[in-house]
C-alpha cells in the first residue's frame, strides 16, 4: 500500500491510553507504568519511527501542513499533546484542546496559504458530543448557547479564518467509528462569527463500530448524512465500515467529497464549488 498510496499520518489516543490527556495518572492496575506522560513519550517515539515525520518543527511535532500543489494544502492538527485535562460539559473559561501556539500556527498557516482548498485534518470532529464518563473528549460539550469549554478555542480559529477572508477549508475528522456529513451554517448557530463550511467524519477501516452521536448546536451544524452502527460496537465482520474520498478537478477546481463503505460503495457525494 505505501509503494502506491501516500500516507499522511496523524495520531490520536490510542497510540497511548483511550482519552488520554497529559499529565493523567492511569488508575488501571493491569498497568505497571501509569504515568500518562511516560506512556505517551514512548508512543510518540514508536509513532515517529513506525511513520517518520520530516519538517521544521521538528519530530516531535504531529501538526504541520503537507503543501499539494496549487490545488490544496492540507493541515493536521495534533488534538491529544497539548489539551488540558477533559473538563466537565458545564467548564467555565478557555479549556485548550489544540493549544494557544498551534492555534496560531494554524490561523497564520491557513490565511497564508495560496492552494485553492484547505483540508484542515482534525483528529476529532467539532460538533459530535464525544464523552469520556461524565466528563468531554472532544471539542463539543453538548450544551446550547455561545461556546463553552474547548469549544472557544475553535470559535477563535472560525473567527479568524472569516477575519482573514480564508475560503474553501474543509474539516476530515474522525474518531467516532462511523461516517458523517455535517454543514455548518451561522445562520443556524448559536455562535455566528463564522463561514459557512463542511465537516466529513470517516472510520473505521477495521474497528467497531458505534454512532450516531449527538450533534451539539453551538456552531450550527445540520446532518446531511449519516450511516453508522446497527447496535455498538459491531463487528468487522459486519462490513459496516466505512471510509472517505476526495478528488479535485484541476479544470473546474471542484472539490468531489463522497462517503464510501468497506466495497468501496458511494453512499453519499456532494460537489463543492469553490469560492473565489
Amino acid at each position: 500500500m505505501n509503494a502506491e498510496v501516500p500516507v499522511i499520518a496523524q495520531w490520536d489516543d490510542h497510540e497511548t491510553h483511550n482519552n488520554w490527556y497529559p499529565g493523567q495518572i492511569l488508575t488501571d492496575t493491569r498497568y505497571t507504568e501509569r504515568r500518562i506522560d511516560v506512556l505517551a513519550a514512548r508512543a510518540r517515539q514508536a509513532f515517529g519511527e513506525y511513520l517518520p515525520l520530516s519538517q521544521p518543527g521538528g519530530r516531535d511535532r504531529v501538526y504541520r501542513k503537507v503543501a499539494r500543489g496549487p490545488l490544496v494544502d492540507v493541515f493536521c492538527l495534533d488534538m491529544r499533546t497539548y489539551r488540558d485535562q477533559n473538563p466537565s460539559p458545564d467548564a467555565s473559561g478557555d479549556v485548550a484542546i489544540l493549544g494557544a501556539e498551534q492555534v496560531d500556527w494554524l490561523v497564520r498557516e491557513v490565511a497564508a496559504s495560496k492552494a485553492v482548498w484547505k483540508v484542515i485534518a482534525s483528529d476529532m470532529p467539532l460538533g459530535l458530543l464525544v464523552p469520556d464518563g461524565t466528563a468531554i473528549e472532544a471539542v463539543a460539550n453538548g450544551l446550547p448557547g455561545a461556546p463553552g469549554g474547548r469549544e472557544n478555542e475553535i470559535a477563535t480559529v472560525l473567527s479568524a479564518f472569516k477575519a482573514r477572508g480564508v475560503r474553501n477549508t474543509v474539516w476530515l475528522t474522525a474518531d467516532v467509528h462511523y461516517c458523517a456529513a455535517h454543514h455548518y451554517d451561522p445562520s443556524r448557530a448559536a455562535y455566528t462569527d463564522f463561514d459557512p463550511f463542511w465537516e466529513l467524519v470517516a472510520g473505521p477501516i477495521n474497528a467497531g463500530t458505534f454512532g450516531p452521536n449527538t450533534l451539539d448546536p453551538t456552531f450550527g451544524p445540520k446532518v446531511e448524512f449519516v450511516k453508522a452502527a446497527a447496535y455498538p460496537n459491531q463487528p468487522p465482520s459486519d462490513g459496516n465500515q466505512f471510509f472517505g474520498h476526495v478528488s479535485i478537478d484541476p479544470r473546474t477546481l471542484v472539490l468531489t467529497a463522497s462517503l464510501r463503505d468497506l466495497t468501496g460503495t458511494i453512499l453519499w457525494t456532494r460537489d463543492l464549488e469553490p469560492q473565489r
